[in-house]
């Protein structure tokens, strides 16, 4: 349930906690941490031994008594114990001193779109253990279209496209709600998963855990259309031999085999525009849609979407942080409610 604008005046700082990067928004201060969601674990002693982008450049390299997890999935807190641990050492001490002088300290957090009451149970318990008196929700579709500057508060129609890691959302919001909305279970990690068994299957090669983004880079320029590079060196370990080796990678190849998710995403643009009143339908012609997200930049894929749609298609200007800066944005008292006195009888 979206918290009321007078509420969320109210809160001191702001979390937005994903499936691929932790966002900390302060009050008074801005945007604090923006890490990836990863912590290392000594399984021996049970210490934290590092959290944020070291934890993450250790993933697939440690010993066998260090083990790297990831406490947020698809925008679900799975461990709250290892998720407040991690926030606790990505805030670091003078950030938390700060926030304990608060008087009943209040936070806001982003949740997704329908997520069921155990996972928005989870995230209010993550950061009632950082020290918060009362936690507000937000709907991350809400944050995320006032993050990048939409007047979602109009009656007029907004549609925003959140591509997260583990899942994408989509929504077409009017007078500050939203009208309809459909949650995707496929993100940037689908499209990751898709090419490492590709090159799996076609190639005998297995990729290293962190090359896939890379991967992503290599078909940069126009991406996703036929008019990129037409091959690529991709390195890895062979199958069969367990030796390095390296091999040309047909970009055109690598882009057929993503198709299948991305037409997931495809899937539920069309629902929610057909179960969209026709008037708002009409707004989004000219306006069309605004991308947000992490996995936004995936290059072209705002070119797909606007050869499949006919619809014009924007990225925001820094995706990435949309969600959390919105919700700094009404933490800060910057937006303003549409209102609407009730007629004289």
């Amino acid at each position: 349930m979206t918290a009321s604008l007078e509420q969320l005046r109210r809160c001191h700082f702001a979390v937005d906690l994903g499936a691929a990067r932790t966002r900390v928004y302060v009050k008074g201060a801005g945007l604090v941490v923006d890490q990836p969601s990863v912590a290392a674990v000594n399984t021996r002693t049970g210490a934290l031994i590092a959290v944020g982008e070291f934890a993450e450049k250790m993933t697939g390299r440690t010993p066998g008594y260090i083990r790297v997890v990831r406490p947020v999935s698809g925008g679900t807190v799975v461990d709250i114990e290892m998720a407040q641990r991690m926030l606790r050492h990505l805030l670091g001490d003078k950030v938390r001193r700060g926030l304990r002088r608060k008087p009943r300290l209040r936070a806001a957090a982003c949740t997704p779109h329908d997520a069921d009451p155990l996972a928005q149970r989870a995230t209010v318990e993550t950061l009632v253990g950082l020290g918060a008196r009362r936690v507000e929700l937000v709907d991350t579709l809400i944050a995320a279209a006032v993050g990048c500057g939409l007047p979602v508060e109009q009656p007029e129609a907004t549609m925003v496209l959140v591509c997260g890691a583990a899942a994408t959302q989509v929504a077409v919001l009017s007078l500050g709600s939203i009208v309809t909305a459909e949650r995707i279970p496929v993100g940037g990690e689908a499209v990751d998963h898709a090419i490492v068994q590709h090159l799996r299957h076609e190639h005998e090669l297995m990729l290293p855990s962190q090359s896939v983004r890379p991967l992503h880079v290599a078909l940069s320029g126009n991406g996703l259309t036929p008019h990129g590079p037409a091959s690529t060196e991709i390195h890895g370990r062979d199958v069969a031999t367990g030796l390095a080796r390296s091999v040309q990678v047909d970009t055109a190849a690598v882009r057929d085999a993503i198709q299948t998710p991305l037409t997931a995403v495809l899937d539920g643009i069309g629902k929610v525009l057909r179960d969209c009143p026709p008037d708002l339908v009409a707004d989004l012609a000219d306006r069309g849609i605004v991308m947000v997200g992490g996995s936004a930049l995936l290059p072209g894929l705002d070119q797909m979407l606007r050869r499949a749609t006919g619809m014009p298609v924007h990225i925001a200007e820094r995706p990435d942080v949309c969600a959390v800066q919105g919700l700094g944005a009404m933490l800060e008292g910057k937006i303003e409610p549409l209102v609407l006195d009730p007629l004289a009888t």
